[in-house]
């Protein structure tokens, strides 16, 4: 056989921590069923599911015309009221002239001076009012709460908005967070503020995102026994309802380690090429178990530490091919 230029090395023992893995599912850190405080038919739709929206951007308008009636009306009774102020302020104020030179009595300047304060009283109710009419009509156009994701809308144009009614659900676009599950036995290893590693099985091309643990729910799932941990994703930014995995650190133990290029897979095994005392390959299947970081992963069965191992073969090589170390 031809000899073939390799590079090799060792199976290395380590003795480190366990690392556990856990599933999770990125939800955004905001949420919110957006509804109105006025009563319509829905007159325009601005956006659907999918559109992103900057915050205080209009989402729907609805019929304005009740809205607008009822500020009518409240503007109309504070210029009542503020008239109403305007004559018992006069008839006040000539009471206590008249008062003043012993020609009204005390009984006369007592009753003008209440209707004075219950005049004033009536305005600033007036104008409570107008202010809260202001506030309804302008509600005729619902606005986004915050930077966000339009997840669905719930009206059409033409059907009726009802104060309470749901119209549109929107998700925060930025700080979203990975709900992890965790067992009960795995709770203790997590504390809030900890960093996690983290990767999202629809993006492998995002590699291992860090992030910090900000929440953990103080009761388990009484069926299940899960814990979910939140912890913030940062600035990326993907669709909610990814799934993704984490890592925490487990118990202390020995492992043996090769770097994740030396591993083969075919036909559903795990093969790895391992450089005899002779300098023939060797052909053998192993089981592999976790991933360290992005470039070593553990070897559970098959390799025992300190054998030599071909890392930079293109797949399995035939029993006995000579092996010359590259330079």
């Amino acid at each position: 056989l031809k000899p073939l230029s390799v590079e090799v090395a060792e199976v290395e023992r380590v003795t480190e921590a366990h690392p556990i893995e856990i599933r999770g599912v990125v939800q955004p850190a905001r949420q919110s069923s957006v509804s109105s405080r006025v009563m319509g038919p829905v007159v325009k739709l601005n956006v659907r599911a999918g559109s992103k929206v900057a915050k205080n951007q209009v989402l729907l308008e609805i019929q304005p015309e009740a809205s607008s009636g009822q500020l009518g009306q409240a503007r109309g009774a504070l210029a009542q009221a503020e008239a109403a102020l305007a004559m018992a302020e006069r008839n006040f104020r000539r009471f206590e002239a008249l008062h003043a030179d012993n020609a009204a009595s005390e009984l006369e300047l007592d009753m003008a001076k209440m209707q004075y304060e219950q005049a004033r009283g009536a305005v600033e109710q007036a104008e409570g009012a107008v202010r809260t009419a202001s506030s309804v009509a302008n509600e005729s156009a619902v606005r986004a709460p915050f930077a966000a994701r339009v997840i669905e809308t719930m009206v059409e144009v033409g059907d009726l908005a009802a104060p309470g009614r749901p119209l549109v659900r929107v998700e925060s676009l930025e700080g979203q967070e990975m709900w992890l599950s965790v067992r009960e036995n795995d709770i203790a290893r997590v504390t809030i503020g900890d960093s996690i590693e983290m990767r999202l099985d629809a993006r492998p091309d995002l590699g291992t995102i860090t992030g910090e643990i900000r929440e953990i729910e103080p009761a388990a799932d009484p069926a299940t026994h899960i814990f979910t941990v939140k912890a913030g994703l940062g600035k990326i930014n993907v669709r909610s309802g990814f799934s993704g995995r984490a890592t925490i650190s487990g118990d202390i133990t020995d492992r043996n380690v090769v770097p994740v290029g030396a591993v083969h897979h075919r036909g559903g095994l795990e093969l790895v090429i391992v450089r005899a005392a002779d300098g023939g390959a060797r052909t053998r299947a192993v089981t592999t178990g976790s991933t360290l970081g992005d470039d070593r992963i553990e070897i559970l069965s098959g390799l025992d530490a300190g054998e030599s191992i071909v890392i930079n073969a293109a797949g399995p090589v035939a029993d006995g091919t000579p092996l010359e170390l590259g330079r």
